[in-house]
């Protein structure tokens, strides 16, 4: 493949060398009528398991399109275990989060139920398809999960004990969250827990504070909103403890 991919898909068939594969009617609209391309064109396939493989336009037409499978670009290889929790907020600041949470790595998505949390309707298809276009877009490898709505009670008692819950509040002891990630141990796996608007109530705080394994952090002395709160906790995360230390991969 000498020329530059057209884009990027997801797909959920098997990827290997000589395999094709079919796309779905979404995804072949979008090859022939939004980027007009015709046979014999690249693009580059990843399934999340496979690694990223180049592949060519064989036929397309009306709903349909077939690609065989050329090479492997890249091995796969996982994001860093970095989860977010959050309480859920309104469906443009929602898919905004979404989008750029999976740009920043991070690898499990879990909505959170909170006494303050004011939306607990979130449709998982909407945050599916934020998750695949904005993985597309960044040329990461994987998906992250996304796990059903839940309150933060069953959300606590489900977190797994050997994993560092670092809840993020506006007020009270709380060390500042650089501090905190610089003392968490190398590579090992942490949740990012943002509050909703108007933060924890008291009894909420008194929960986390009975948990194993739960440190506060405070985002400085301005009160953010939920969606730059999460993504300023997950910035600092991989700035300090992340894989933002590697290089770029090679580009085409």
């Amino acid at each position: 493949m000498s020329e530059k991919p057209a884009t990027r898909l997801y797909i959920e068939s098997d990827l290997a060398d000589g395999a094709v594969v079919g796309l779905s009617p979404d995804h072949a609209h979008f090859l022939r009528s939004v980027l007009r391309l015709e046979p014999g064109r690249w693009v580059t396939l990843f399934n999340g398991r496979d690694g990223e493989w180049s592949a060519r336009i064989d036929g397309i037409g009306k709903g349909w399109a077939s690609l065989a499978v050329g090479t492997r670009l890249r091995e796969q290889s996982a994001s860093p275990d970095v989860w977010l929790y959050f309480a859920p907020i309104k469906r443009a600041r929602l898919d905004f989060l979404v989008q750029k949470a999976t740009e920043l790595g991070v690898g499990r998505i879990q909505p959170v139920v909170t006494q303050r949390t004011i939306v607990e309707r979130v449709k998982g298809e909407r945050l599916s398809a934020n998750v695949i276009e904005a993985s597309e877009q960044c040329e990461r490898l994987d998906l992250p999960e996304i796990g059903d709505p839940m309150r933060l009670d069953k959300a606590l008692a489900d977190h797994p004990a050997d994993r560092t819950l670092v809840a993020c509040v506006e007020f009270g002891d709380a060390r500042p969250v650089v501090e905190v990630v610089s003392t968490l141990p190398a590579g090992a796996p942490v949740t990012l827990l943002i509050g909703p608007e108007g933060g924890f109530t008291p009894e909420e705080r008194t929960l986390l504070e009975t948990r194993e394994n739960v440190r506060f952090a405070g985002l400085g002395p301005r009160i953010l909103r939920a969606e730059t709160a999460g993504l300023a906790a997950l910035t600092v995360w991989q700035a300090l403890a992340g894989d933002w230390a590697e290089a770029p991969p090679k580009r085409y």
